[in-house]
């Protein structure tokens, strides 16, 4: 009889201490980003990574990432692994815009918050999935109208340009290649080429270098983020025609801000990267507490150009 109460007396303990340290759990929030080989995702890492530190009482961070910014399934992969741990948010860069969405909504009937930063899901295939989440983050067309608004001061009518695209796949670039014509167009520019760099320094370098070959009185590349920007200004000094093609980029990270000092980069767009995530978590965060209808959110975006 003894050992019988005894024992139900510890069952009743333990159920009472769970249930203490369920009310008192911290949310867990995962941020999934694209390629941490990026400067870009790098920053976002480290700023979300100071925001958690700062409000270490209000949540838990994880923070995952793929090498290479293209391996879709990988990122897919990372996602199912958080839907596995039960976390309780899932802020999201993803690699397709499209591709994510069927597994973002596996997250969502799982209960999870999910916010969508950095590269928005398609609106169309959110809407054929019947699923609804909150992007938070810049308008790139907008952006990037602004950065080629920056160049069209610098051309004349008539001028040859040619536009690095990033990933097909990828709204955000989309929206970047259709900003960057907007302006070129009402500038009265000529667009003579434009071609994916898929996002990286390399894919650009070549690209840049075949288009120098091809179109010999291009007068400006425009990068749609700062890695490719690094290609076309390494493919630009290979031809010796650094100072004869201007360029322009997207991110603002510190390698392009540095060449914007040279004069080697004319100007590009900051997205404010070390907030960028954590707009995203806080908007995650309030979600959690309020239980509100997710609802777009725009984040600010600021040309840089030469000191």
């Amino acid at each position: 009889m003894f050992n019988k109460t005894l024992l139900h007396l510890v069952l009743i303990s333990m159920l009472v201490a769970g249930c203490q340290r369920s009310d008192n759990t911290k949310p867990r929030v995962a941020l999934v980003m694209k390629s941490l080989a990026n400067e870009f995702f790098l920053t976002m890492e480290n700023g979300a990574r100071a925001h958690q530190k700062a409000h270490a009482a209000d949540y838990e961070l994880l923070v995952n990432g793929i090498k290479d910014e293209l391996d879709v399934s990988r990122q897919i992969d990372l996602v199912e692994q958080m839907i596995a741990q039960n976390v309780s948010a899932l802020v999201i860069a993803p690699a397709d815009s499209k591709s994510l969405v069927p597994v973002c909504k596996k997250a969502q009937q799982a209960g999870i918050i999910v916010v969508n930063i950095d590269n928005k899901f398609d609106d169309a295939v959110l809407a054929a999935s019947g699923l609804k989440v909150p992007f938070v983050g810049p308008d790139n067309r907008k952006g990037a109208r602004a950065v080629a608004e920056v160049l069209a001061k610098r051309l004349k009518a008539g001028d040859q340009v040619a536009i690095i695209e990033g990933a097909p796949n990828a709204f955000n670039g989309i929206q970047r290649k259709a900003g960057f014509e907007d302006a070129m167009k009402a500038a009265g520019m000529k667009i003579v080429a434009s071609q994916s760099g898929y996002w990286e320094t390399d894919k650009a370098n070549a690209v840049v270098a075949a288009m120098l070959t091809e179109h010999r009185s291009l007068k400006a590349v425009l990068c749609a983020n700062d890695s490719m920007a690094l290609g076309a200004v390494a493919a630009l000094r290979a031809a010796g025609k650094q100072d004869q093609v201007l360029v322009v980029g997207y991110d603002g990270i510190s390698a392009v801000r540095q060449l914007l000092k040279e004069g080697k980069v004319l100007a590009t767009a900051d997205q404010h990267a070390d907030q960028l995530a954590v707009f995203g978590i806080e908007y995650a965060l309030e979600m959690l507490k309020t239980k509100s209808a997710p609802a777009d959110r725009d984040t600010p975006v600021d040309v840089l150009t030469a000191p």
